[in-house]
């Protein structure tokens, strides 16, 4: 007699989320949409000037497979900034992301307006954000995380906070609780996945 039993979660989504406690990881079940703030939280923050007055910026390879394997699992991921380059759009452009607002001064309409674009309830939209900018977003939103560089009061509104500072890892402890929250986290496990997420990060 064949009985179906619960599915048992990768060891590596065991051990991630065995630290997490179980009112966030069911948060992370439901997120859809993740977005994302990208100075402080996909960079540490900092802004390098080169002589011609452009603006450099920093961003992680571990955070930016993170983003490519949500998007791999069907989760959409968005970036929404305050500040605007063409840096930005670069690194989203590498890394497959099209749902990307610059300029930003009113994060929660940008982050509700791509929500209904995507066909998402603000429930199951997730944002990460660092600053007080972000903070009217992320007490819209079901998932909120933030990192351990944020102000105390940015970061008290957020359900979760990252060990990693932003720009070192952050997106990428993110992405790997929202991925084994929903069980999809295993699946990249596999040679064959591995293969199929490729190499740039």
């Amino acid at each position: 007699m064949s009985m179906n039993l619960p599915k048992l979660p990768h060891p590596a989504e065991a051990l991630i989320l065995a630290k997490i406690a179980p009112a966030i990881v069911e948060r992370a079940r439901h997120v859809r949409l993740m977005a994302f703030d990208v100075d402080g939280v996909l960079t540490n923050g900092s802004l390098w000037y080169g002589e011609n007055g452009e603006v450099l910026k920093c961003f992680n390879a571990l955070d930016g497979h993170g983003l490519r394997l949500l998007g791999e699992s069907g989760i959409r991921v968005a970036l929404i900034t305050g500040r605007e380059g063409p840096v930005v759009a670069r690194r989203a452009a590498e890394l497959g992301i099209s749902l990307i607002r610059q300029g930003v001064r009113d994060k929660v309409k940008a982050i509700t307006e791509i929500a209904q674009e995507q066909g998402c309830t603000l429930a199951e939209t997730g944002y990460m954000g660092d600053d007080i900018i972000d903070m009217a977003a992320m007490q819209r939103v079901g998932f909120a995380a933030s990192v351990p560089n944020a102000p105390t009061y940015v970061s008290q509104v957020a359900h979760w906070v990252s060990n990693q500072p932003g720009g070192s890892g952050a997106v990428r402890e993110c992405c790997d609780l929202i991925l084994s929250a929903q069980g999809k986290l295993s699946i990249f496990f596999n040679p064959a996945a591995l293969r199929m997420s490729g190499s740039l990060q």
